[in-house]
């Protein structure tokens, strides 16, 4: 029985062709893949949109990171939103077929998320991780008080292993969002596998 969603994120690091190809052997054990591509210009993450799904990942798996366009013209599943992107309400108005998630850090920022239409959000970073050293991890009992305070899923972001799946779990996450753990390894499939045998026992 499936007791958390896996989300994993890409990077910046593969080539387009070498992204689209783990993606297309790692999707079996996901929820969703999001293109997370912050120096790609529109028709780059199109393209490497189109990739995925010529790689046989589901439409529905592809969330793209800010881009309500391309996310739209693809059909994909949904879109991620940031602090800079536009507001949840204003995409679920204008593009109710799209699942909206955002990036929260706060209690507030959740609940805010959450009045304006968010299907759900990642809550991080938990963990220390490398992609941000010099910033303290927010810690499992802030991702469990925001857990409490709202009613979409909260989905752990940031140091996030195999071994410490289970606990944010335990806090009451809904799953967990992974970047290096999957695709800085040197197998991404074995280790998509671990993390979701983690989220299935």
């Amino acid at each position: 029985m499936k007791k958390g969603t896996l989300h994993v994120l890409s990077n910046g690091k593969q080539q387009p062709e070498q992204l689209a190809e783990i993606a297309g052997r790692i999707h079996p054990y996901v929820d969703a893949i999001h293109i997370r591509e912050k120096t790609k210009t529109a028709k780059e993450i199109y393209e490497l949109a189109a990739l995925l799904l010529k790689h046989q990942v589901p439409p529905t798996k592809v969330f793209i990171n800010d881009r309500v366009d391309i996310a739209y013209v693809l059909k994909t599943g949904g879109v991620h939103l940031a602090y800079h992107s536009l507001p949840p309400d204003v995409v679920k108005r204008k593009f109710p077929s799209l699942k909206v998630g955002c990036s929260v850090h706060s209690i507030n920022e959740a609940q805010k998320a959450q009045e304006q239409g968010s299907n759900y959000v990642f809550f991080g970073h938990v963990f220390p991780t490398q992609s941000k050293p010099d910033i303290v991890p927010r810690g499992l009992e802030q991702l469990a008080l925001t857990c409490s305070s709202v009613s979409i899923p909260v989905l752990a972001i940031g140091g996030i292993k195999p071994a410490n799946v289970r606990e944010a779990i335990e806090k009451g996450a809904a799953g967990v969002a992974v970047m290096s753990g999957v695709l800085d390894a040197e197998d991404p499939l074995e280790a998509v596998k671990q993390y979701h045998l983690k989220l299935t026992n």
